[in-house]
């Protein structure tokens, strides 16, 4: 639609060389950061919990969990993805929350997903969520658009009579 005009810009021979500018040495150039540092970092892979391992207590991380073992305690991560031998007793919350093994508590996500080999028992408060064909659930199913906030009741109990 518009083209820059080439009305103050000087007329370029095609035989014309260009001119060359002598190289600096290194210990005179100014520190530049190089492209590899400029570029963010990779992800980091997500932490494996295997199948052996068994843990009692809490478990926070702000990147990727995947959970193959048994944990009794709270879990919370950024994506938390719960393998078809994993056992948890406690409460999870997470981004993202896939759910392929059993977890006896509350879930909380952003997204949560329970695959065809899932058993969850407990309520499931989300923003968003898909439920495989298949899967076993036992509980309530709450929609919130901030399901990760902590408070464990949105509701208040009603005042006594005096």
């Amino acid at each position: 639609m518009f083209s820059k005009s080439k009305i103050n810009e000087p007329e370029k021979k095609p035989g014309a060389a260009k001119p060359v500018m002598a190289k600096k040495p290194d210990a005179v150039r100014p520190a530049m950061a190089t492209p590899s540092q400029v570029t963010p970092k990779a992800k980091p892979p997500a932490s494996i919990l295997s199948s052996d391992l068994h843990i009692k207590g809490n478990i926070k991380t702000t990147g990727d969990i995947q959970i193959e073992g048994e944990i009794v305690g709270d879990v919370r991560a950024h994506l938390l993805t719960v393998g078809e031998s994993a056992r948890i007793k406690g409460e999870v919350i997470a981004d993202d929350v896939v759910v392929n093994g059993h977890v006896s508590g509350t879930v909380r996500g952003l997204k949560v997903r329970l695959t065809a080999t899932s058993r969850v028992q407990g309520d499931i408060i989300h923003k968003t969520i898909a439920i495989e064909s298949g899967a076993h659930f036992e509980g309530s199913v709450r929609r919130e658009e901030d399901p990760l906030s902590s408070s464990k009741s949105q509701v208040k109990p009603a005042p006594k009579p005096a």
